[in-house]
């Protein structure tokens, strides 16, 4: 079976994305130390752990993934 004629341009054209599974990989960390068992809890965890990722960290989750411009 051949891959798909765009698929390693589509490949090369996104950007690299370890910034953002560090942050998802963050974010799993600290909602399984919250332990939510309820769709309530689980809400009210996820509220109080974003609240943990600061502006800059998360400006630099994004500019290190390739998503954010660079400012003069």
């Amino acid at each position: 079976m051949t891959p798909h004629p765009g698929a390693s341009r589509r490949r090369e054209q996104e950007p690299s994305t370890p910034s953002i599974e560090q942050a998802f990989s963050k974010l799993k960390h600290w909602m399984r130390n919250a332990g939510a068992r309820t769709r309530d809890t689980l809400w009210r965890a996820v509220g109080s752990v974003l609240d943990r990722f600061t502006p800059q960290e998360c400006a630099n989750f994004l500019q290190n993934a390739g998503y954010a411009s660079i400012k003069t």
